[in-house]
């Protein structure tokens, strides 16, 4: 389940946001589901902030025998729409 952070539309202003919705939150949430409109605890309304992704770093290619080692198929292009299989 990817994680979703949220924060209040009135950051700035106490008697529309909560300690926890002004400080922003995250909470985690199934993709089918709708974003939320109102803050779970004060019902005033949030916002979805667009926040950072985890993804890895590859810090060299790879090579052949790294990807054949890692379970990967490794093709080489011969002719037109023919691949040999290395």
């Amino acid at each position: 389940m990817p994680i979703y952070e949220y924060v209040s539309e009135a950051p700035d202003d106490p008697e529309r946001s909560c300690r926890v919705c002004r400080r922003g939150f995250e909470l985690r949430r199934p993709v089918d589901r709708e974003a939320l409109e109102c803050c779970l605890i004060c019902k005033h309304p949030i916002k979805k902030v667009i926040s950072k992704i985890n993804t890895p770093r590859v810090t060299k290619p790879l090579s052949i025998s790294d990807a054949k080692k890692a379970g990967f198929t490794v093709l080489e292009k011969r002719d037109q729409g023919v691949y040999e299989k290395l």
